[in-house]
């Protein structure tokens, strides 16, 4: 049984880093893009549609990693398959 313990405590922390990384990674993501849009922006305002809608556009495909990560996260959690398999 304490195999059994191990297995969920070990998938519960790497669940934890796994969430904290997959948060911390496309937030640092978002503000440099932000950050590079605003400068862009300064630099020209003239082309102001362009550069937003391509910042919108990286904005969600960026959105999109942590979205995964936090599923692939909850799959860990509550649907192990590791632990299923052990059980069995």
């Amino acid at each position: 049984m304490t195999d059994i313990a191990s297995i969920v405590f070990g998938s519960t922390l790497a669940a934890i880093i796994g969430i904290a990384l997959g948060v911390m990674m496309p937030a640092l993501a978002m503000g440099k893009a932000i950050s590079s849009a605003l400068e862009a922006l300064a630099r020209q305002p003239e082309s102001e549609q362009s550069i937003m809608r391509t910042l919108f556009i990286g904005l969600a495909m960026i959105e999109s990693l942590a979205i995964y990560c936090l599923v692939i996260v909850l799959i860990v959690l509550f649907r192990n398959p590791l632990l299923e398999f052990l059980t069995k």
